[in-house]
């Protein structure tokens, strides 16, 4: 079994590209079956999640080739409608399939979504959504049976929580619904923007993404196109904490600054200096930093839930106390545990944790249990006084395209075994 071995206490210098988005990468490759023709999509992340996308779009029949970045899609051969349960189950965001399928072939048929199992995330305003639109959907104990009998039509949906997910399922499936579709409480993170652009440059007329209100209509077929994966704003979030954790002097290239407002808040709260010019952000880290007063997850423009843990490993050996609100996920502190095994300070009582930065961490054999905990560990492993052994890669390889390598580059000491 593959293992992350730290040696902690490097300080990190030097610049680093930040990887594609893989919660934009995700959805555009489902979008990409309503084509019927070939879509090239540059600047995606090798994750093993597009690999799961990947090996999805070819059992629906699509001839894929990925390599150097750029994933080329020809779907104008695909002929089912239909995906195996053991791709479904490894991600949640294989629910995404379900609004292209249904827009592309007026059916689906697919098991419930897979993934890390950081609470509850019901697919409940997915299917409302989709029914809306038109489809009839039929739950077998976990499989779904979707049906458009009478075809897809516009619909006033009003979302009664930004999901990013549902969100992104109601923009692929109206695409190509007759009529105009106006989608209110709708997510707005840079991921829903990004996929936005993909598909109006394939021919649909989306307008609005990125406020709360997106209105979609429908047209009668779209093509191929050529698209660029905005930059990954976790990715980047994470390599700053890591930076933030070790100490040190770190450039991240390549990076779209404000996509990440409320997380670079953060770090100049912790006694970072933050210097951005154009799309690079520098971050200049003290040996030991402040700790944050409040980090309070929200639907974007707030706080992301993908950056609370690398950001809760990096305040771990903090001067200070952090209170951590999480009104994403319930069960999104799963790295505490192993936290506590490096010694550090954190109580939790539901939704709500409590950290006490101490003075130093020490090297721990620990292992991960989801992805973005995975990233915590390595946050602070980095910042910790000895050798830590990171068990669990499957979680990290999900999300950071080989992590290992963006660290080595700017100093830290860390090896895949």
């Amino acid at each position: 079994m593959p293992q992350l071995v730290i040696e902690g206490q490097k300080r990190l210098m030097g610049s680093c590209k930040v990887q594609g988005s893989k919660n934009s990468a995700l959805p555009i490759l489902a979008a990409s079956v309503l084509c019927g023709d070939v879509s090239i999509i540059h600047n995606c992340p090798d994750l093993s999640d597009v690999r799961t996308a990947v090996n999805i779009l070819r059992s629906l029949g699509c001839s894929v080739e990925f390599a150097g970045g750029t994933l080329l899609c020809d779907s104008s051969d695909m002929a089912c409608s239909s995906i195996p349960d053991s791709l479904m189950r490894k991600m949640r965001g294989s629910i995404i399939f379900l609004g292209a399928l249904l827009a592309r072939t007026g059916s689906a048929n697919l098991c419930l979504p897979g993934g890390c199992e950081i609470g509850p995330r019901p697919i409940d305003l997915h299917l409302k959504a989709l029914e809306a639109l038109g489809a009839q959907i039929n739950d077998d104990h976990g499989v779904f049976r979707c049906t458009a009998p009478f075809g897809l039509h516009g619909a006033k949906i009003a979302l009664s929580f930004p999901s990013v997910g549902a969100t992104e399922n109601v923009m692929i499936c109206a695409c190509l619904a007759e009529g105009t579709t106006v989608l209110t409480n709708a997510a707005r993170e840079p991921e829903i923007c990004d996929l936005a652009d993909y598909l109006n440059g394939c021919g649909a007329q989306i307008s609005g993404a990125g406020d709360g209100t997106i209105v979609i209509e429908g047209v009668s077929r779209l093509h191929g196109t050529q698209h660029s994966v905005i930059p990954d704003r976790i990715a980047a979030a994470t390599l700053l904490s890591s930076c933030a954790a070790a100490g040190g002097k770190v450039t991240l290239t390549d990076v779209i600054p404000s996509h990440l407002g409320a997380v670079l808040s953060i770090f100049e709260e912790c006694g970072c200096f933050v210097d951005i010019r154009g799309g690079t952000i520098t971050l200049d880290a003290p040996n030991r930093i402040y700790a944050p007063k409040i980090v309070r997850t929200m639907p974007y423009p707030g706080f992301p839930t993908d950056a609370q843990a690398p950001v809760m490993g990096m305040a771990a050996k903090s001067r200070g106390t952090t209170l951590f609100i999480e009104n994403i996920f319930e069960n999104r502190y799963l790295h505490v545990g192993a936290l506590l095994r490096m010694g550090a300070n954190i109580k939790v009582e539901g939704r709500v944790s409590v950290l006490q930065g101490v003075e130093m961490l020490h090297g721990a054999d620990v292992c991960a249990l989801d992805l973005r905990g995975a990233a915590a560990l390595v946050t602070a492993a980095l910042g910790a006084e000895g050798r830590t052994t990171l068990r669990g890669l499957k979680y990290l390889d999900r999300g950071y395209e080989d992590i290992e390598a963006s660290l080595q580059s700017l100093g830290a000491d860390v090896k895949r075994i």
